[in-house]
């Protein structure tokens, strides 16, 4: 009850010692000593989205993967993490499948080599995250009109069939393949390079993902996911919006209240 009113009513420890009777010392011993009861998930059928979020900076800096069953929304898994690795991936689905569960598909966010890891799971990569690689190489409000146009293009994913985005994709590849095979002389190297290679790793990113960008839509009797929004804006966001109140308690405290919000919330 203590560490509830402190962490998720925001009552300080000032606040609480009058509420119950005793000096703050002691109240903040009591939040120093709390344990979250921590509960087995029951084993069944499940959708899942996967993700790995971060908190603090250099030396401090930790994170945590994270599994939500999206029918039920509900987390399932959850591992401490230094680096997002394909391997803490992999470990937790083969132990969730090795304890009962079993997994009809998993949304992503498109990491190197998850879509290879699952051979025998549907994997689908998050639109969002394919959208944001998008806007990382032509810019918010790129300039030229091939890049313009292909920014357009990768807008198209939640409203077209795969068909019809291949369709569009194509045409734009064969409108701008001269202006994408162009190429500049380095002066100093005297080497030839392509001259819009940014854009070039655009094209060659919606073109590998695209596989994986419409399996929602080949498994219809599998309610999956185009987005890891689940997550990212069901239990990240609001996770890290209450840390931010909370800025400035240790690293224990810190990861003491992230198990909390997890296995509760």
């Amino acid at each position: 009850m203590i560490f509830n009113d402190y962490f998720y009513h925001y009552q300080t420890a000032r606040e609480l010692s009058i509420k119950y009777g005793y000096c703050e010392r002691w109240i903040r011993q009591q939040i120093d000593d709390y344990q979250t009861t921590l509960v087995s998930p029951f084993p069944r059928a499940v959708t899942l989205v996967m993700d790995a979020t971060f908190f603090g900076k250099r030396a401090d800096k930790f994170g945590v993967l994270v599994a939500k069953d999206v029918v039920k929304s509900k987390i399932i898994a959850y591992q401490f993490i230094q680096t997002e690795k394909l391997d803490d991936y992999t470990k937790m689905v083969d132990h969730l499948q090795q304890v009962g569960f079993v997994i009809n598909g998993i949304t992503i966010d498109g990491k190197r080599g998850l879509f290879q890891a699952f051979p025998a799971i549907p994997v689908q990569m998050c639109h969002f995250h394919q959208q944001a690689i998008m806007t990382r190489y032509l810019t918010q409000r790129p300039k030229l009109p091939a890049s313009i146009d292909l920014r357009r293009v990768a807008f198209y994913l939640n409203k077209v069939s795969e068909k019809r985005f291949m369709v569009l994709l194509d045409a734009w590849h064969n409108r701008y393949a001269d202006f994408l095979n162009e190429k500049t002389l380095n002066q100093e190297t005297r080497k030839w390079r392509y001259t819009h290679r940014r854009l070039r790793s655009a094209y060659r990113s919606i073109r590998a993902n695209t596989p994986y960008l419409f399996v929602h839509k080949k498994c219809p009797k599998i309610v999956i996911p185009n987005t890891t929004n689940a997550l990212d804006g069901g239990t990240f966001s609001p996770l890290k919006t209450l840390l931010r109140v909370h800025r400035g308690i240790s690293k224990k405290l810190k990861t003491k209240l992230i198990v909390d919000y997890l296995e509760n919330h």
